[in-house]
Order: structure tokens, then C-alpha cells, then sequence
């Protein structure tokens, strides 16, 4: 069987009981970064073996994987941080397992998205999960422009290196709208800001962004 199992999204303690019994039970686990998810593993005793399977070798740990599961063996999927394949690999290992009528079964828990939708205090009954924000200028303006247009409550997640020009192209194209940003979930220096992106802009700037960064508008539905 292929189990999918969310992992903590900053702060260790927040994983299952059932998540740490089936981590411990597997014969292998797949985890988008072995040193970061090791750490995990020391915390809680889990000895299954790791390996790798990241964005840029999951093609080809696909068959690999496959074929221990078709011998018989369980092994279970994390990713850094949440739940995998949501903005993490994941999608291409369970979508094979399927199409080769393998067992799949999930074990959830922590998702950044939405944990930084209910501490928002945005409408949650209509809402979009739209990823990272894309690197090249043009697609970045074009993914807002279709935020907008999906209305509701529109989620993104940013990186640190990127948020000042997605604030700016936010405020340029939007015409300056408020926004909720969340930070370092569950962590020590968790935050969450809510102001008009111009004002968030001038925050960063003066104070270099840290951690990783989920962005929430909210549109008429």
C-alpha cells in the first residue's frame, strides 16, 4: 500500500498519532528532502529507511517505487512540510500507483493553505487555492487577473525571495487591495499581517521578509 501522510508544516508536534504509527510501520519512506524529513523521524524514533523523491527526480523514482509496491512492500509519501502534492510531488507517484492497481490511502493532517484560511478571518465558504505565484512577471500579473476573476477568497503561497513583487503587482493591477499574509505558521515567530498591499510592501522593505509566506484576498463571489 502507498500511504500519504501529512507531516508538521513548522511546529513537530503537530503530526497524528496515526501518521507517527504508520511512518513507523512502513518499509520505506519517499520524502521530498531526506535531511529535512530525518529530523522529523529522530523526533519520533521512526527507523524506516528514506528516500528521496523531489520535484526534480520524481519521474524516475516513479518506477522505482512502483515496483517495491508491487512486491508487496508499504511504503509511505511526506513531503518538507504538509501534505503532499499540494504544491509538493506527489501527484505523478499517485496517479501511477492507481493507473497500476496499487492501494493508496491517505493519512491527513497539517496543510498550510488551509490553516492560514481559518486564522485569516476571511470568508472560508467559497474559496481557491492557486500555488506558488509564478516567477516570470507576465504570468505573475496574468495568475492575479484570474484571482480576481474566480472571486471568493483567493490563496497563495510566496516565497520570501519573490513577496515584494508580488505585493507590487498585486497593488498595480488590483488598484491597491487588502490583504492577509501569514507567516511561519505554528512556529515561534508566527504572524499574520492584514493591510493594503502598498502598506505591506513598505513593511517588507523595511524589514526584510523571512519564512514562508501564504497571501489571501478577498473577491465578491
Amino acid at each position: 500500500m502507498l500511504y500519504i501522510v501529512s507531516t508538521p508544516i513548522g511546529n513537530l508536534k503537530d503530526i497524528t498519532l496515526r501518521a507517527i504509527e504508520v511512518l513507523k510501520s512502513v518499509d520505506l519512506i519517499a520524502a521530498e528532502d531526506t535531511r529535512h524529513s530525518g529530523i522529523l523521524c529522530k523526533e519520533y524514533g521512526i527507523t524506516a529507511p528514506l528516500i528521496s523523491c523531489f520535484e526534480h527526480n520524481e519521474t524516475s523514482r516513479v518506477a522505482y517505487i512502483l515496483e517495491l509496491l508491487k512486491a508487496g512492500k508499504n511504503i509511505a509519501l511526506i513531503s518538507d512540510a504538509g501534505t503532499p502534492g499540494i504544491s509538493d510531488p506527489g501527484f505523478r507517484l499517485v496517479r501511477s500507483a492507481r493507473e497500476n492497481g496499487v492501494e493508496v490511502t491517505v493519512i491527513p493532517g497539517a496543510c498550510a493553505c488551509i490553516a492560514a484560511l481559518s486564522l485569516s478571518g476571511l470568508p472560508t465558504d467559497r474559496f481557491a487555492f492557486m500555488g506558488f505565484m509564478p516567477v516570470k512577471p507576465g504570468a505573475r500579473r496574468r495568475k492575479i487577473e484570474e484571482a480576481a476573476r474566480i472571486g471568493g477568497t483567493v490563496i497563495f503561497y510566496e516565497s520570501p525571495h519573490r513577496l515584494l513583487k508580488s505585493l507590487k503587482d498585486i497593488e498595480e493591477v488590483l488598484g491597491d487591495p487588502v490583504i492577509v499574509v501569514t507567516r511561519e505558521i505554528t512556529k515561534k515567530f508566527e504572524e499574520r499581517l492584514e493591510a493594503k498591499a502598498s502598506a505591506l510592501h513598505a513593511r517588507f522593505t523595511a524589514h526584510a521578509p523571512m519564512g514562508e509566506f501564504v497571501l489571501l484576498l478577498s473577491f465578491p463571489s
